[in-house]
């Protein structure tokens, strides 16, 4: 038996405030839909954030519909959770719905297991580190199922793992139920799949479908992955899918030219037009002269982005491309800013990912929230 893990799909998600960066999330969400159907997956999983925001635009809601049709036509069932990108702090029925009340797909992302071909499946929707307390006794009654099912155990969730990532984390591997044979995870972008002794299956994150503007930009692969479960393990297979490279380079002041034919030849037969950074170190800089040759550049990409920087701050700031470490000085700076970890936590966590995707009505809920449970601690 093989089922797609699928997560962060995003669609609707307009980057640099492109139309074709919009195509290009589609573009790649139907190619995860074409390979399933082509691969004869049994079933498909998606792990959340199906859409960049709660209200998407028609073309997304669409898309998305049409791709779960198409593997309906071909008699492949699916099963979604929600992301926090797909659940708005407004009181209203999340957009996935309709999915599942048209049959196109059924939502398991309230803790209910089902089973499906022999396969136990269950999934809960996005849960808030605050809220990660009130599921122990949920997690606990599933593994409890989990425990006396003999076939195949997927838990599907959308979560950060602390020992994948500390900073974008609600739970340590340690809080999941045991029993499970395999995690489908989502909302860590990266791929990667990790086991541990404790537990009875790998926790796998596919990643994202596309680079999503958190990301920035990098030469990095994307994909999904094709899970089989037709012996005693689960097995993921990553398939990588054919999206607009993407490319960031360093270069100095006095190498620009240089620099600038290099990446025209390194990009010269790509097959979509690429988004590029170069990022330029020096002194004495004149920016017409750095226009004059990044215009070179223009007829061979979508996008190029350039920023200059001292070579003092250069030096000082390789995190440009490590994740994990600009997480830990966003943290470091929170909490001098904020006063906590605990407010930091909260404000890079749970407030920034919200208002990063311009929902400013759910941000203010949040807020409000907040202060509410706030105020009921310091009387308690």
């Amino acid at each position: 038996m093989l089922f797609s893990h699928i997560s962060d799909t995003h669609l609707g998600l307009v980057q640099y405030g492109t139309d074709e960066r919009a195509q290009d999330v589609y573009d790649v969400f139907n190619q995860a839909i074409d390979i399933s159907i082509k691969d004869h997956v049994d079933f498909v999983i998606f792990a959340g954030d199906i859409f960049h925001v709660p209200n998407p635009n028609g073309t997304a809601i669409v898309q998305m519909g049409n791709g779960l049709k198409r593997l309906k036509q071909n008699n492949i069932d699916s099963f979604f959770i929600l992301g926090e990108h797909d659940i708005s702090r407004i009181r209203t029925t999340p957009i996935p719905y309709v999915y599942h009340n048209l049959e196109f797909s059924k939502y398991i992302g309230q803790g209910k297991p089902l089973e499906y071909k022999g396969v136990l499946l269950a999934g809960f929707d996005k849960i808030r580190k605050a809220e990660i307390p009130q599921y122990e006794n949920k997690f606990s009654e599933i593994d409890k199922i989990a425990q006396n099912h003999s076939g195949h155990k997927i838990l599907v969730l959308h979560q950060g793992v602390t020992e994948f990532n500390r900073f974008a984390a609600e739970i340590q591997s340690t809080d999941l139920p045991k029993n499970f044979t395999y995690y489908a995870m989502g909302h860590l972008h990266d791929k990667d799949v990790k086991r541990f002794n404790h537990l009875n299956g790998p926790i796998a994150y596919p990643g994202s479908i596309e680079l999503t503007t958190s990301e920035g930009i990098k030469d990095t692969k994307k994909g999904f992955f094709e899970v089989d479960i037709s012996g005693e393990e689960a097995n993921p297979n990553w398939i990588e899918l054919d999206t607009r490279p993407q490319f960031s380079f360093q270069t100095k002041y006095q190498e620009l030219s240089k620099t600038i034919d290099e990446i025209s030849e390194k990009i010269s037969n790509s097959k979509k037009k690429p988004i590029v950074e170069v990022k330029i170190q020096g002194e004495n800089i004149e920016t017409d002269q750095i226009q004059a040759q990044i215009a070179r550049l223009n007829s061979l990409v979508l996008r190029c982005f350039w920023r200059i920087s001292s070579k003092q701050i250069s030096d000082s700031s390789v995190f440009l491309d490590r994740p994990n470490v600009i997480d830990d000085e966003m943290f470091r700076l929170s909490v001098d800013a904020l006063g906590s970890e605990e407010n930091a936590s909260f404000a890079i966590k749970e407030l920034l990912p919200i208002l990063s995707s311009n929902q400013i009505k759910e941000a203010s809920q949040l807020v409000y929230e907040n202060f509410e449970k706030y105020k009921k601690a310091k009387k308690q």
